[in-house]
């Protein structure tokens, strides 16, 4: 996912807000499609690997192989968008933005693979992507839709979890993006240690202090 660059004068900081969910089930329901999604493109790719393999062992000519999956996030995109109705007959239960999300993850994964076989990324060497488990940290990001913070300053709104009410007052966010030197570009919502959160990626005016005379 192209990162977004602050236009001069601005800056990107972050709101965090503790939720108080309603409805937790639909929480982790997205969380889980988002998981689902990575691992399903994950086995999806194991399989085409494992299938091109055995094809060159049979004497298969390099052109006649099963198709590379692409791996990029545009390429994981769009065969999810032509498999979903078969292989997650319950998508439309979800925001497409939960799905992708897992497959934003799992392009990731795969690039900083790709780069340390290669040697251009420094550090540690990194594997083969792992699938997720059930125990894996729950989160699901939104970059589209409604994503704002209610007007009576106590919810934040996302795409298909609605209205969810949080903890604290959200004022001082609701308040800069009411007065125009705030715009919320995404919201994150993630489980940690049994308590749900909302961080919103937020681009903000800086600013200007004058000089004392």
């Amino acid at each position: 996912m192209k990162r977004y660059e602050a236009p001069a004068g601005w800056t990107v900081q972050a709101y965090k807000f503790c939720l108080d969910p309603a409805d937790e089930h639909n929480l982790r329901r997205h969380a889980g499609a988002a998981r689902f999604a990575f691992n399903h493109m994950l086995g999806r790719l194991r399989a085409v690997k494992a299938q091109r393999l055995a094809e060159a062992s049979y004497g298969v000519a390099e052109a006649d192989l099963t198709p590379w999956q692409g791996w990029s996030l545009p390429d994981l995109r769009r065969t999810w968008n032509h498999i979903k109705q078969w292989v997650a007959p319950w998508w439309q239960e979800c925001s497409k933005e939960a799905f992708n999300t897992g497959l934003d993850a799992l392009a990731r994964a795969l690039a900083n693979w790709a780069a340390s076989r290669s040697g251009r990324r420094r550090g540690r060497k990194m594997g083969w992507p792992r699938f997720k488990g059930k125990a894996a940290a729950r989160s699901v990001r939104f970059t589209t839709g409604a994503i704002r913070v209610d007007a009576d300053r106590r919810h934040v709104v996302l795409p298909r979890l609605g209205r969810i009410r949080t903890h604290e007052s959200t004022r001082k966010l609701a308040r800069r993006v009411e007065a125009g030197t705030a715009k919320i570009l995404s919201a994150t919502v993630t489980e940690t240690a049994g308590r749900w959160f909302c961080s919103f990626q937020v681009a903000v005016k800086r600013t200007i202090e004058r000089p004392a005379h």
